[in-house]
């Protein structure tokens, strides 16, 4: 905090004489705004920085050791064999026999990604973290020149292998803006560096297809596609009535506005929804395992929503059959935050799921391959007045003591699992049959667990 104080007061300060003056000038001139810098092959890099027999070596990281999964994350090594991310095992064995499989450890990744950010904190304060492999740093005062902008590239490099490991690479991008700076984070993979200037646009993203830049995906480039755009240079020339047609949304205008090196991201910090879900061993894909999965995840989604501060109105249950068909609905809570009426409604959900994909229904004849749910519907538990005589949560004989009486119970048992860090230090019924580590405490891609996840 002292040295980003420092650095900013240094910017800050009135000039002192012409050199000053022209410096400044010059940092003020420069459109160079934002470094992006995206670690490369994170979670198999982390796997193979803390194991040295893995290094130089094809590895892929895996949810659950099975050849039906699929790699959450190859190495550098493994993506020259045509191996990536979302690759099956048994593909990935195929293309090379001797890939090493390593089951994921999202822990270790968690606390890598924060040993990353203090390394990156020493050279440039993190402006915001969009992922647990991405990270955007904003430049100030003479870091806007473009040979200050690299040097300190070249520094963050130098740090992340010395301080960390030399497993640890990074893709960096500099822009005028958060999107372009990503999308030239993109451009030279592994270990690239690549600048943006605005002076350089069009020219610079001309040559790109559509789905290199951030936010078009598959779906959005169909949309454009049938608006007769195919080019760069055709969404470069779009307007803004135009955009927000084919968006549907503001976000049309906005989109452009952001390749255009004009305007940035809008940040949200607001919790819509928690959400978890589980992929099975091959092992324990019955039916009475699968449940008792939807009742650890529906636990632990309560215990995340007490220490966020909010009471959920909404509880939905999905799964998945190994036939690749799929089961999913939604019920209505009071508004909550208690295990038990959590755990109630998933049993209501349970029985429906059964009644709808059993006997009569041959599409769902398969086993069950992952099972999830969500909480939605969030309200700060501080800004709702609760029932004051109970009977609303669903469960029988219920009221307002009684409930009462279970808030003191979860508060005790979320206390005793931090404490011992271990989310089942203290638990209500059955464990699943198989033990996993990570029983919904998994990294997406836009949100990394805090430490207390791992322990819910």
């Amino acid at each position: 905090m002292i040295a980003r104080r420092a650095r900013l007061t240094a910017m800050t300060l009135p000039p002192r004489s012409a050199a000053d003056i022209a410096a400044r000038e010059a940092w003020a001139a420069s459109s160079l705004r934002f470094l992006y810098l995206d670690l490369n092959s994170f979670f198999a890099s982390v796997e193979q920085q803390d194991n040295p027999l893995l290094r130089g070596k094809p590895v892929i990281v895996v949810p659950v050791m099975s050849d039906t999964t699929s790699a959450i994350a190859a190495s550098i090594e493994a993506k020259k064999f045509g191996i990536k991310t979302g690759t099956p095992v048994w593909e990935a064995r195929q293309k090379y026999p001797g890939i090493a499989i390593v089951n994921a450890r999202h822990d270790r990744y968690v606390e890598f990604h924060h040993e990353i950010e203090k390394e990156i904190d020493r050279h440039i304060p993190v402006y915001k973290t969009w992922s647990i492999d991405e990270v955007s740093c904003e430049l100030v005062g003479p870091e806007r020149l473009k040979e200050n902008a690299i040097a300190l590239s070249h520094r963050l490099r130098a740090g992340l292998r010395d301080n960390l490991g030399e497993c640890v690479r990074c893709s960096i991008g500099i822009a005028p803006n958060q999107f372009l700076a990503k999308l030239a984070s993109d451009m030279q993979k592994p270990d690239g560096l690549t600048v943006i200037e605005s002076h350089e646009l069009p020219a610079r993203l001309l040559p790109l297809p559509l789905r290199d830049l951030p936010g078009i995906g598959p779906n959005m480039e169909v949309r454009l596609n049938d608006a007769g755009i195919s080019t760069m240079a055709e969404l470069w020339a779009l307007g803004p009535v135009e955009a927000r047609r084919i968006w549907g949304s503001k976000e049309g205008p906005a989109f452009i506005q952001r390749m255009r090196g004009i305007g940035d991201y809008e940040q949200s910090t607001a919790h819509r929804s928690i959400s978890h879900e589980h992929v099975l061993p091959p092992q324990n894909r019955d039916e009475e395992s699968a449940r008792l999965i939807a009742r650890r995840l529906g636990v632990k989604g309560g215990a995340r929503l007490r220490r966020l501060g909010f009471v959920a109105g909404n509880l939905g249950l999905k799964v998945r059959f190994d036939n690749d068909t799929r089961w999913a609905t939604e019920f209505r809570l009071t508004q909550t935050q208690d295990s038990f009426v959590i755990l109630d409604a998933i049993e209501r959900l349970w029985a429906q799921m059964l009644k709808e994909t059993g006997a009569g229904r041959p599409r769902f004849r398969g086993r069950y391959m992952k099972v999830g749910m969500w909480l939605s519907g969030l309200v700060p538990k501080d800004d709702v007045t609760l029932d004051l005589f109970g009977g609303a949560s669903g469960l029988a004989n219920d009221d307002a003591a009684a409930a009462a009486k279970r808030a003191k119970l979860w508060a005790a048992m979320d206390k005793l699992n931090q404490k011992y860090e271990h989310k089942d230090t203290v638990r209500i019924g059955p464990l699943p049959k198989h033990k996993s580590d990570f029983m919904g405490a998994k990294i997406a891609f836009n949100r990394i667990p805090n430490k207390e996840e791992f322990n819910e």
